[in-house]
C-alpha cells in the first residue's frame, strides 16, 4: 500500500514540477488560471527563478515521496519528518491565507477560485494526507 501510495504522490508532484518548469521556460496553458487574481488581474506575476525555485521544491517534495514509501531507500524519523512537514505545507495550502486561495478565502468571484474551489484545494488535501499516512507510518 505504502509504495503504491508513494508512487502516486511521487509522480503527480514529479507532473507538477516539470509543469513548473514548462511555465518558467514560456510555456502556456489559456485555459488555466493557476495566479490568483483581484479586478480581473494577477496579484503578483511570478518570475523564471520563483517559478523554477517552486518545480524544485515540488521535486523535492515527490523525492521524500519515494523515500518515505520505501520506493528509494529506506523509510526512516528523517523521511517521516520530512513528511509531516509537507503534509503541513499542503493542508496549509488548501485552508489557504483567508484572502486569496484555499478553502477559507473571502475573494471568491474569480476564475481562479473557482479553480481552487474544485482543484487546487482538493490536490493539496490528498497530498496532505498521503504525506500524514506516510509519515505517521513510520513512526
Amino acid at each position: 500500500m505504502e509504495k503504491i501510495l508513494g508512487l502516486i504522490t511521487g509522480s503527480v508532484l514529479f507532473f507538477l514540477s516539470a509543469l513548473h518548469v514548462f511555465w518558467a521556460f514560456g510555456g502556456k496553458l489559456e485555459s488555466v488560471t493557476v495566479i490568483p487574481e483581484t479586478n480581473g488581474k494577477p496579484t503578483f506575476v511570478p518570475g523564471i527563478g520563483l517559478t523554477l525555485l517552486v518545480a524544485l521544491a515540488l521535486f523535492g517534495f515527490g523525492a521524500v515521496a519515494l523515500w518515505s514509501s520505501g520506493n528509494i531507500f529506506y523509510p526512516n524519523k528523517t523521511s517521516s519528518i520530512f513528511s509531516l512537514l509537507i503534509a503541513l505545507i499542503f493542508l496549509g495550502r488548501a485552508i489557504g491565507d483567508f484572502r486569496l486561495v484555499g478553502y477559507f478565502k473571502k475573494i471568491k468571484n474569480t476564475k481562479f477560485a473557482k479553480y481552487d474551489y474544485l482543484l487546487y484545494s482538493p490536490v493539496c488535501i490528498l497530498l496532505g494526507s498521503s504525506y500524514l499516512y506516510l509519515g505517521w507510518r513510520s513512526f
